[in-house]
């Protein structure tokens, strides 16, 4: 028998940027480890994102080049106990008693690493706020 809880499943929606969700997705992995469910979708798979967001997160030791968000479905946000919008509420299923968060974050497509970055901190911060609350420790 498994005593341990189930983790929590977050997924990062953003539709119109893929590398966006990428970066959240790969932070709460990365600061979470396997405490925490991560996916992250958007309205069609993403081959390759900005290279400014690969090597802004490859500056931090977060290899990003590897993973693709999945098409974003209503299964995909109703299976998850968590759906961060980043910029894209209007396209997101939206299921009553679910929680839902909206960060509000500068669009980094055909932006220079520099700009990058900063999108990068925030949304660092915000993980790291996300982390407390739903897997502290």
């Amino acid at each position: 028998m498994n005593d341990r809880p189930s983790r929590p499943s977050v997924l990062f929606v953003c539709v119109h940027n893929a590398g966006r969700s990428q970066m959240a997705a790969a932070f709460l992995e990365h600061l979470a480890g396997d405490r925490v469910d991560v996916r992250s979708a958007g309205s069609a798979p993403a081959a390759t994102v900005n290279p400014a967001v690969v090597d802004a997160m490859r500056e931090i030791g977060i290899d990003i080049s590897a993973g693709t968000p999945k098409i974003l479905t209503a299964q995909a946000v109703q299976a998850s106990d968590v759906v961060i919008t980043m910029g894209c509420g209007d396209a997101c299923p939206v299921f009553p008693g679910k929680r839902y968060l909206d960060w509000q974050l500068d669009d980094p497509a055909g932006q220079g690493i520099d700009a990058v970055r900063t999108i990068r901190d925030a949304i660092e911060a915000l993980v790291r706020t996300l982390i407390s609350e739903i897997a502290p420790g």
